[in-house]
């Protein structure tokens, strides 16, 4: 049976900020339904919630050298929904408010990295694969390859790491080189760490992997661009041969209209009047005007640039006065955006709902009321809110990006193929035009059936994810 060790610095329901716990708690468990061993490292975070601490088994006590420290380190295990996860015990470092953002984030994430490789003979388990990812886990690579070269345990093992977004590279000072990584200069001169005189971690981890995967075909192309690449694009360039992007999946058993306990009503495609039903009640709960026939558009999102949203402002009052249409928004972020969506909505107090919070079960009904969903992304690695939404059969309008593009497909009236409708350039007008084109589908209402049925019948479950991934993992072993 194959061996996986699954690092991570976040994962659903233990902790997380963004799209990277839900893949650390998705893919294992899709991965080990088609046989592997898998088996998943984080941190043990102070803000795990009580109800999983209480349950973990203590496994391990000892002393870990980072650079010139000598520091405790514990090793918990739990066993959640069939996977054994592995938690790096440190209060110093991770018994914290937030999980990043601290001016020594690099020696927590050096810490936890060489922790990876520390506890495999302590727990007598030796992978056949590591798969790291993002910058807070890319010095398992580096480490792997430079300190335990000659044991024969650790010569064997073999890694993956994930890119999730290419922004985030954990960058530090130089110093950071020998005060806090314990490493020979040379690293930093012949260029493996050194990026534009700083220390970067995303950088190591691309060049010590075997295999490096970012979470759409279509992102991996992007980024060997400088437009996408953030400075990384000769690199990933240089390692085109061993680049892959595998998309992203969701967890079906938890985005389940015909099971979800957040929903007014749960539905499936072949009752789709009980999805209206659900609109009706969530504008009665926000205070809009209630009507089955008139177009619910959403946009739950984190309020940042990335996400395109100086496009909605561009477009939002015209289409709101030209358009009988309701406009629901749920998400925080940059305050210049969530004072322009509260001014909004004072603006057209009947037609908008700028609710600036995030809340999951509020999440899951508009995903479940609205008729369109909105993604104009700057770019994009994967999405997540498209396959949500498209789950739940909302149609989504989205920039041809990143995963956007892998997994939304343009509607096509002719041959009734597609499940959303995209706009190529970064351009108001295109995106004004791809959300008119879908509100003229929606008038026809048989015509509209068609693409909802064809967004809730796509399959972006992980079941094919883990597949490919589990093809990769085979692939690198026999080379």
């Amino acid at each position: 049976m194959m061996k996986v060790l699954y690092v991570a610095a976040e994962a659903v329901p233990f902790a997380k900020t963004g799209g990277l716990a839900d893949v650390a708690g998705s893919l294992p468990k899709a991965l080990k339904a088609d046989g592997i061993d898998i088996r998943v490292v984080m941190p043990k975070y102070g803000k795990i919630a009580e109800q999983y601490r209480l349950k973990m088994e203590h496994v391990y006590d000892g002393i870990l050298s980072v650079a010139w420290r000598e520091k405790y380190i514990g090793i918990d295990m739990l066993e959640y929904d069939g996977i054994t996860y592995y938690f790096v015990d440190n209060e110093e470092y991770f018994d914290r408010e937030n999980f990043y953002g601290y001016d020594d984030d690099a020696e927590r994430f050096s810490f936890f990295s060489r922790a990876v490789l520390a506890l495999l003979p302590e727990l007598d388990f030796w992978p056949d694969v590591i798969h790291t990812n993002d910058w807070h886990g890319s010095m398992v690579n580096v480490y792997l390859k430079l300190e335990h070269a000659g044991d024969a345990r650790y010569e064997k093992i073999r890694t993956v790491y994930t890119i999730h977004n290419l922004k985030y590279q954990g960058e530090f000072p130089k110093e950071t080189m020998q005060d806090v990584l314990g490493l020979d200069w040379k690293y930093f001169t012949n260029g493996d760490l050194e990026f534009y005189g700083s220390v970067n971690f995303m950088k190591g981890g691309i060049i010590y992997a075997d295999y490096i995967t970012t979470v759409s075909r279509t992102y991996a192309e992007e980024i060997q661009y400088a437009y996408f690449g953030e400075g990384m694009d000769g690199l990933l360039r240089s390692r085109s041969d061993r680049l892959f992007g595998i998309v992203n999946g969701i967890d079906y058993e938890t985005y389940n209209p015909g099971t979800d306990r957040n929903l007014f009503e749960t539905y499936d495609v072949e009752t789709l009047d009980r999805k209206v039903d659900n609109k009706v009640a969530l504008q009665r709960l926000l205070g809009l005007p209630e009507g089955r026939n008139i177009p619910m558009i959403a946009l739950v999102s984190r309020l940042v640039p990335p996400k395109g949203l100086d496009l909605i402002i561009h477009i939002m009052d015209e289409l709101l006065q030209h358009e009988n249409i309701q406009f629901v928004v749920l998400g925080t972020g940059d305050k210049e955006y969530e004072d322009w969506f509260k001014g909004l909505a004072w603006r057209f107090p009947t037609k908008v709902s700028a609710n600036i919070r995030f809340f999951n079960a509020l999440a899951q009904r508009i995903y479940a009321s609205a008729e369109i969903f909105l993604m104009p992304s700057c770019y994009e690695p994967c999405g997540i809110g498209q396959l949500i939404a498209m789950r739940y059969g909302a149609i989504p309008v989205v920039r041809e990006t990143g995963g956007l593009k892998d997994t939304v497909r343009q509607y096509n009236k002719y041959t009734h193929e597609g499940n959303g409708f995209l706009f190529a350039n970064y351009n108001a007008h295109e995106f004004m035009y791809a959300i008119k084109k879908a509100l003229s589908m929606r008038d026809n209402l048989d015509i509209w059936r068609h693409i909802i049925q064809n967004a809730m019948k796509s399959d972006y479950s992980w079941k094919n994810s883990a597949r490919e991934y589990e093809a990769l993992y085979k692939q690198l072993l026999s080379e």
